[in-house]
């Protein structure tokens, strides 16, 4: 496991699935609020003129020359529940990033949201 400081040095650099494709650029880390340790990171992904931001899990991931390098594959990542490269993710819209990745989804014992960005 890194520490979340070390990956917020990695934005803008290459992210790649476990065959190596390049999947997207790293844009930002949330951290799960229960444990404050990195649980996902958004990816911007598509075209130029259709740019979108796409979370993927960190468990797995792993930190290569100029790279990281996430567990899941390009496929899966890139259909996973995406924003507007300007946008925020909805509290609403939380549980359906979890299910995209089959992870188990629970709220803080006060109903607060799970993810943070950092």
């Amino acid at each position: 496991m890194f520490e979340a400081g070390d990956i917020r040095e990695w934005r803008d650099r290459d992210v790649v699935d476990s065959s190596g494709s390049k999947i997207g650029t790293l844009e930002a880390v949330y951290v799960d609020t229960r444990t404050d340790n990195p649980s996902f990171a958004t990816l911007t992904v598509g075209l130029p003129t259709r740019r979108r931001l796409v979370f993927v899990p960190l468990d797995g991931a792993t930190v290569g020359p100029e790279y990281l390098r996430v567990a899941h594959s390009k496929n899966v990542v890139r259909s996973a529940p995406s924003m507007a490269t300007d946008g925020e993710l909805a509290a609403e819209d939380e549980p359906a990033v979890f299910a995209h990745y089959e992870l188990d989804y629970e709220t803080g014992a006060g109903g607060e949201r799970r993810l943070a960005r950092r």
